[in-house]
């Protein structure tokens, strides 16, 4: 049998055999969980990304081992996603922030020259307050990991 890459899409037999739940279990979730779309080609057959697969087995330790009902692991994954979706916006700006610390007004750093270019230019200051941004980003990071 041929093995396939761990970033290959995977039919619904496999992840089924994976997750240890059987196929009509995964098809309705899919009704219930409107995060989990599996991409779907011709004669409706199902496969799953890498991210689907993550969800399957987010969704499966909420029912099975969390013991939630199917509206609790709904609420669930519908406030992880939201505050996932805050902090991802809260590191994008700071870390933005970093990068623009000490530039010159209108003048944008884009690719690994510019950024060099950049460095160059950082006084102790900008880089003390970049360090500050970036330990802030990475605790928010940690703090969402512990969530999960």
């Amino acid at each position: 049998m041929v093995q396939k890459a761990a970033s290959a899409y995977k039919t619904i037999s496999e992840v089924s055999a994976a997750l240890d739940v059987p196929a009509h279990v995964l098809r309705f979730w899919e009704t219930k969980f409107s995060q989990l779309k599996p991409m779907k080609r011709s004669g409706g057959r199902r496969y799953y990304r890498q991210e689907d697969i993550a969800l399957l087995q987010t969704i499966k330790a909420l029912l099975y081992d969390e013991g939630y009902t199917i509206k609790g692991a709904q609420a669930s994954l519908s406030k992880r996603r939201k505050s996932e979706a805050n902090a991802s916006g809260n590191v994008s700006a700071n870390v933005n922030a970093g990068v623009n610390i000490g530039q010159n007004a209108g003048q944008n750093i884009g690719g690994r020259d510019a950024v060099e270019a950049q460095a160059a230019r950082s006084t102790p200051a900008n880089l003390s307050e970049a360090a500050r941004l970036l330990s802030q980003a990475q605790g928010r990071i940690d703090t969402l990991l512990a969530q999960l």
